[in-house]
């Protein structure tokens, strides 16, 4: 018997969807969608990276967030499940995607959110 899973997809804002559609369109990158994915080396040990993809492979999810796709491997989904991305543009900081997770923890801090340029210790 097959049995359901739920598994939250990944959100974006309108200002990281408005974001990647105005870099796929710029660059005429049609079947595109934008990959989430953790990879290792981090100052707390996981780093949060994104591309714009258009491999999906038999063992990637597949979401759509405000009319963009979003692709996400088999091992990144444990960290990236209910995370919301925004893409922000401060002038002290520069601009950039920030990744929001429920499973990341900042420096060990508690709190929800990668605000060092993408790393975290996650909780999962």
């Amino acid at each position: 018997m097959l049995q359901e899973i739920d598994v939250q997809t990944i959100e974006l804002t309108s200002a990281a969807s408005k974001a990647v559609t105005d870099i796929l369109n710029e660059r005429n990158l049609k079947g595109y969608g934008l990959r989430v994915f953790v990879a290792g080396g981090g100052c707390s040990g996981v780093n949060f990276g994104m591309a714009l993809d258009n491999n999906v492979r038999d063992v990637d999810m597949t979401f759509e967030s405000d009319g963009v796709r979003i692709i996400v491997d088999e091992v990144s989904i444990d960290y990236l499940q209910g995370a919301k991305i925004d893409f922000i543009n401060d002038p002290e900081r520069g601009a950039g995607f920030l990744v929001n997770s429920p499973n990341a923890s900042v420096h060990g801090q508690g709190e929800e959110s990668c605000a060092c340029g993408g790393s975290c210790s996650c909780n999962n």
